[in-house]
């Protein structure tokens, strides 16, 4: 008999699969596509109206907002391309130069109506619909199926609600800072010994890796602030996309920096091949400094990417405990290296340029660094947003505002008392 402890390893592998943003794209698809062509064999004249399901295959998206977005541009360069060939249709019909204008036509009038990567859309309907003889009947058929894709395709993602990609977009941020901070302890180790030129050559190309782990966690950040817009399950969705998109800028900063520190560590073992970097004591204290920022590190991360208000308390908590512990090996190592500067100066530049580097990185992850940046940047996008949707920012205000009022006597009322 098989023992009951063996379930939760595929439970949690069903789970995993589940919140795949591949098996759910593929699940909603699928039932998008046929239940819009269900419906469109009842409703369009066409025997066999494919339009509907290919529309619903193209609207459908990972998230809510990609999916009312792809909508509206699909809808969109649809109706502009049967408008176009119903007027071909009057005026000139079907000849070798017509298609030619047509087509030129269609294209132009994509990018007029920024239909964006639907452009070519707008000259294959037109093309369809002018290549048939009743090009009345076939124009409102291909409205209307596209219209039935349109609709079936939100629909799914209303019922069929996606995702929230958060979690999986912190993941992918907190997997970067781990591995920031692995190459950090490795750095950190070579230090206190004699490092040969290969060794802290590979350090920097590893460093240099780290761009594209950044793109990585660039595309589930982006996917995961689709998520959040348009969800009528978030709230807050504004302050989950700024927090998230400081952090990943603060984490690039400190990759960015993080190279030019392997840069500066393999110019100074070239320098003093074949003797160690440091001397014994001051490796000792280089190795210490980089555990502590690459621990650092890690606790931004986790900051960032924590939800729970008393949890990220407690982050903060740690964060800037490991901070201040990392400032002081700093000052201590300051001291040491001048100790070395003075006993020889020949490489008194790449020892100034190393302690440069550890106090960028300390800077960015500072908590009162991180607090202005965060308000700078909720401030942006909330001008930005009031000045590109003007009414829309009324209205949110108005919902609002009587729930402020209720606030305030409420407060009131208590003071009363």
């Amino acid at each position: 008999m098989r023992d009951v402890r063996e379930w939760p390893v595929p439970l949690e592998w069903f789970e995993k699969r589940r919140r795949d943003p591949v098996v759910v794209q593929t699940t909603r698809s699928a039932v998008a596509a046929t239940l819009a062509y269900v419906i469109a064999l009842r409703v369009s004249p066409e025997a066999a109206p494919l339009t509907a399901p290919l529309t619903a295959l193209l609207v459908v998206q990972v998230t809510l907002y990609a999916t009312l977005t792809n909508g509206v541009r699909r809808v969109n360069s649809v109706v502009a391309g049967v408008l176009l060939a119903v007027a071909f249709s009057q005026l000139v019909g079907l000849t070798w130069w017509s298609l030619a204008l047509l087509i030129v036509a269609s294209l132009a009038v994509g990018h007029l109506v920024r239909v964006d990567e639907y452009v070519p859309e707008v000259a294959i309907s037109a093309m369809l619909v002018l290549g048939v003889t009743t090009v009345g009947d076939t124009a409102w058929a291909r409205v209307l199926e596209t219209m039935i894709g349109a609709v079936v395709g939100l629909g799914c993602n209303l019922l069929l609600a996606p995702p929230v990609w958060v979690g999986e977009a912190g993941e992918s941020l907190e997997g970067l800072a781990r591995r920031v901070r692995q190459l950090m302890l490795r750095m950190g180790e070579e230090a206190t010994g004699r490092t040969p030129v290969e060794h802290a050559t590979e350090r920097l190309y590893e460093a240099r890796a780290l761009d594209h782990d950044i793109v990585e966690v660039e595309a589930a950040l982006r996917q995961a602030e689709d998520s959040l817009r348009l969800n009528p399950r978030v709230r807050e969705g504004l302050l989950h996309r700024v927090v998230l998109r400081t952090g990943l800028d603060t984490l690039e900063i400190c990759t960015v920096v993080l190279r030019v520190l392997a840069r500066t560590f393999t110019d100074l073992a070239k320098d003093r091949d074949p003797d160690p970097l440091f001397a014994p004591e001051t490796g000792a204290a280089v190795e210490r400094l980089l555990c502590e920022i690459g621990d650092a590190v890690v606790s931004f991360a986790v900051l960032v990417t924590t939800p729970v208000s008393l949890s990220a308390e407690s982050a903060e908590a740690r964060l800037t405990a490991e901070l201040r512990q990392a400032a002081v090996t700093r000052d201590k190592l300051a001291q040491l290296l001048l100790e070395e500067v003075q006993r020889d100066a020949r490489q008194w530049q790449l020892h100034g340029a190393m302690l440069t580097e550890v106090n960028r990185i300390l800077d960015e992850l500072d908590t009162e660094h991180r607090s202005r940046r965060l308000l700078e940047e909720l401030d942006r996008v909330s001008r930005e947003q009031r000045e590109r949707m003007p009414r829309l920012t009324r209205l949110q205000d108005r919902v609002r505002l009587p729930k402020r009022l209720r606030r305030n006597r409420a407060a009131t009322a208590r003071r009363s008392r």
